[in-house]
């Protein structure tokens, strides 16, 4: 659609104002209240006359009511929402002025909210882990980044010219059993010096966990990063890596039922332009898959690299049967799931701010909002869950409606 009918369009329809009657079901944030106090000082230091009127708790709990209502769209939508009485009741809010809520985060320190996030991880047991990979002791952690824009879309399309200047990148760590993010680092757009994805994993690793990633994380430097933190990796390559055979594996029936077409241990790096190796066993397990053939999207960017049909997995696990690692990588589309979850779901594709603390403070929680789903009803988040969580909070669904969701949920999984 043209900018001018995109404008002419919006003029045309009343912006709807934020009633009392529009905001309910508040008190289920009360469990949250307690876990954000310990922010209220944030930002305050340089603030010796007191004067300062909306706080980083005050300002996170407000994130959460545009999260889970979706009346409030907007930024002025959030202001008004804090215009209300039962709002500044509930959730202990002043009132907020439009200009408080675009510029305060400024001053806070989004870095605050992951200690949160870790308290509430700890409260999440696994999901339903699959039986199939019961020998791997370690978290299984998905690597992957994701583009978010900046500029709200109306100004991207009359800009016409939308650039990664304008975008932001999530890289994001994501653990499958408990099927929520443990670790969401902001950066901007253009994948140069530290905001590149290797780069940005090589300062995040932490131990005990087994990191699957795409080709685009393939460096050595980065394999031997992850095993000296006393981590595993599972990653593919690129088609055109090769490896001196050391071992090769012999294949049972369950991994050419898989379409495992090779699985040995050899030498990598001989052919590096940086010279470097790695600096420990590194096995290859090849498997068959669908070739893939690049091609533009009709809406501009692409859809991948090609592929010659060969999936190549380089891992330092040993032990494992080569059907087990083609499995492990399998699970990497969770983490595409998640995002698509998390923006076009959560409404993340709408920022609140483009301040990268504001944008920060967003992400968080976001996070935060999935692991409250997930604690109260035991799984994973999915749309239907979350609609019917906005149901609630505008006012079309009781507490006993939400709660026969719940148990009907929890039904199903016990069956």
């Amino acid at each position: 659609m043209e900018p001018a009918r995109i404008i002419s369009s919006m003029a045309g329809k009343k912006r709807k104002k934020v009633r009392e009657r529009d905001i309910t079901g508040l008190k289920h944030f009360e469990q949250l209240v307690p876990l954000l106090e310990r922010l209220h000082e944030v930002g305050c230091e340089r603030d010796t006359a007191g004067q300062r009127g909306l706080h980083m708790d005050e300002y996170c709990l407000l994130v959460l009511v545009f999260l889970f209502n979706p009346i409030c769209g907007s930024l002025r939508a959030v202001q008004q929402a804090s215009e209300l009485k039962k709002v500044q009741r509930k959730l202990g809010c002043p009132r907020a002025s439009l200009g408080s809520l675009s510029e305060s985060v400024a001053v806070f320190d989004p870095e605050r909210l992951k200690e949160i996030v870790a308290e509430l991880g700890e409260q999440l047991v696994p999901l339903a882990k699959d039986p199939r990979l019961k020998e791997i002791r370690q978290a299984i952690t998905l690597v992957d980044g994701s583009l978010l824009k900046v500029l709200p879309w109306l100004s991207q399309a009359m800009l016409q010219e939308p650039t990664d200047v304008h975008k932001v990148r999530l890289h994001t760590h994501f653990e499958v059993d408990r099927y929520v993010p443990t670790r969401i680092d902001v950066t901007g757009g253009v994948p140069r010096g530290r905001d590149d994805e290797r780069a940005m994993m090589r300062h995040s690793i932490e131990p005990d966990r087994l990191y699957v990633m795409d080709r685009g994380y393939a460096m050595y430097e980065l394999f031997n990063d992850v095993v000296a933190g006393g981590s595993s990796y599972v990653c593919r390559i690129r088609d055109n890596s090769t490896c001196a055979v050391v071992e090769q594996r012999p294949l049972g029936p369950a991994d050419l039922e898989a379409d495992v077409l090779e699985d040995v241990v050899g030498t990598f790096g001989e052919s590096s332009p940086r010279g470097v190796r790695p600096d420990h066993s590194l096995r290859m397990v090849t498997i068959k898959t669908t070739p893939h053939v690049k091609r533009g999207k009709p809406c501009g960017g692409s859809t991948g690299p090609a592929s010659d049909g060969v999936l190549r997995l380089a891992t330092n696990l040993l032990e494992p049967p080569a059907w087990v690692i083609g499995l492990i990588y399998r699970y990497r589309w969770s983490i595409e799931i998640f995002f698509r979850f998390f923006k076009h779901v959560l409404g993340c594709r709408h920022l609140l701010s483009t301040q990268r603390q504001g944008i920060e403070i967003q992400i968080y929680m976001a996070i935060i909002a999935c692991m409250l789903i997930s604690l109260a009803t035991g799984r994973k988040p999915t749309r239907r869950t979350y609609e019917m969580i906005c149901y609630y909070f505008i006012g079309w669904a009781s507490e006993d409606e939400l709660l026969a969701h719940i148990a009907k949920l929890q039904k199903q999984d016990a069956n």
